[in-house]
């Protein structure tokens, strides 16, 4: 009888996996963000063209006028809307403006309007709206203007200040209402409320629908809908943003743009149309 031999079980010894190494991952990260930034060159290597020989020429010939606009997308920007018209808005934060020196953008571009703060919440009128009122027209420049509306005061006093203090004409656009703060005092609804009797009063004495200002998120979260009936201007500053939307009237692309006769940044605004579609929409 042959014995049994024990056999004893072969244990299977399996191969360790090789762990990503710190350096691996380091080095795939930085192949990612390469090749995010040869994407971003190559997206706007027309406008850096532009700009950096832009600037070139200016360090030449006047170092103080090298100051224009830095941000490389507002170039785009401009480029993709040739066919549209620019326009800026000042207040009293621009100081005295050189009128007669206000044309043009990166002196390519044509400005053909501008927003002018008149008045702000129930007491405030901008120290600076008369005189750029006056300047603005004898620039030949389409005015508006706007109030800085806020939640927290009576909206009718609001709108009796800027009445008071506005004096539209015929070819001036339609008067503004700037809305970008929630109330601290007041519900949302009672937000709206107040707007709708501002808007109301205001259009009941020029005879024309004022448009209405303010940021893209609250225009989405809070004017969209119920405010429908009226026109928007929008400001978005974000990068990823380079075209103007259909429903908007009016783009707010920066703020950091400069504008000779003007000391420090302006904002820079598109009108979404040619400029006959904007003279549709002045006071006749």
């Amino acid at each position: 009888m042959r014995k049994k031999i024990a056999r004893s079980k072969t244990s299977v010894r399996r191969k360790p996996q090789k762990k990503t190494s710190f350096f691996a991952k380091k080095y795939s990260v930085l192949f990612v963000l390469l090749i995010f930034i040869f994407g971003l060159v190559y997206h706007y290597r027309n406008s850096l063209a532009y700009y950096f020989s832009f600037k070139s020429d200016k360090v030449l010939t006047n170092e103080s006028e090298n100051k224009r606009i830095s941000d490389i997308r507002n170039i785009q920007v401009l480029e993709k809307h040739q066919d549209k018209v620019i326009g800026i808005d000042v207040s009293q934060y621009q100081g005295t403006i050189q009128w007669n020196l206000v044309d043009t953008l990166e002196q390519k571009h044509l400005l053909r309007y501008v927003f002018i703060r008149a008045t702000a919440g129930n007491d405030k009128i901008d120290s600076k709206f008369a005189t750029n009122w006056i300047g603005a027209k004898k620039a030949k420049l389409i005015r508006g203007a706007y109030h800085y509306y806020r939640p927290n005061e009576n909206s009718m006093e609001q709108a009796k200040l800027f009445i008071k203090t506005v004096h539209l004409q015929k070819g001036d656009l339609p008067p503004v209402l700037d809305i970008e703060k929630l109330p601290k005092e007041q519900s949302i609804v009672n937000l709206k409320i107040g707007l709708k009797r501002w808007l109301a009063l205001v259009e009941a004495h020029y005879k024309v629908r004022p448009i209405i200002y303010t940021g893209e998120n609250y225009y989405d979260d809070f004017l969209k809908e119920e405010f429908k009936d009226y026109l928007f201007w929008i400001a978005n500053y974000n990068f990823y943003r380079e075209e103007i939307k259909e429903d908007w009237l009016f783009w707010q692309f920066t703020e950091k743009a400069t504008v000779s006769g003007i000391k420090g940044n302006v904002d820079v605004n598109i009108y979404n149309g040619d400029a006959e579609q904007l003279g549709f929409i002045t006071l006749e």
